[in-house]
């Protein structure tokens, strides 16, 4: 198997131009545009499905505190702009998400998700894919999940908050499970024994 084509961490992420529904109305997006901004950019396989609405409400839920920190986030489906429309207009208890709280982009087309390696040719959806994407829009962090099961909105934040520290403090690397506020590390093999000392 060869990597030629594959997209990994370090690499800038694939820009794309799209219909998105925000606060019920269609607008053009523009992955470029964010530049300055963190951007979580999260696949999902389908509208009207079982996890995906829990995954959508969970981070529309929490949207404020991404924002806080200079961050969008961006939700990517195959449905199209009109299948995105009527899920927001369908309320939660009803299978639906109701209004949330930021863009879900159509990528009827499929050239998003081929982009970013995450469609599943046989079943014609995107996997679960999500990708952190810095000021400079280079992905930091990416992480891919099977259809059955969803993703954490607090391993995303905690995933975040690494990303922007150790930018932030390029002289420091965090150690696992930091979160913010924990003892950081220097990578040397002599400095890092006052972290190691510690613990």
């Amino acid at each position: 198997m060869t990597t030629e084509g594959c997209l990994r961490v370090g690499q800038t992420a694939p820009d794309f131009t799209a219909t998105a529904v925000v606060d019920q109305e269609f607008q053009t997006k523009k992955l470029a545009s964010y530049r300055g901004k963190y951007v979580i950019l999260f696949f999902y396989p389908l509208d009207f499905t079982f996890v995906c609405p829990t995954e959508i409400a969970a981070f529309s839920d929490r949207y404020e505190e991404f924002t806080k920190i200079n961050t969008e986030i961006l939700g990517i489906s195959v449905d199209s702009e009109f299948a995105h429309l009527a899920w927001i207009q369908t309320p939660r208890n009803q299978g639906g998400v109701g209004d949330i709280a930021y863009p879900l982009v159509s990528d009827l087309k499929k050239e998003i998700s081929n982009a970013y390696n995450v469609l599943d040719p046989e079943a014609g959806v995107a996997l679960r894919g999500l990708f952190i994407i810095d000021k400079e829009g280079i992905i930091q962090h990416a992480t891919i999940n099977n259809l059955s099961f969803g993703r954490s909105v607090d391993e995303t934040l905690r995933t975040l908050k690494a990303i922007q520290y150790v930018q932030s403090h390029p002289e420091e690397v965090c150690p696992a499970d930091w979160q913010e506020g924990d003892k950081t590390m220097v990578p040397d093999p002599i400095k890092s024994k006052v972290y190691f000392s510690a613990v």
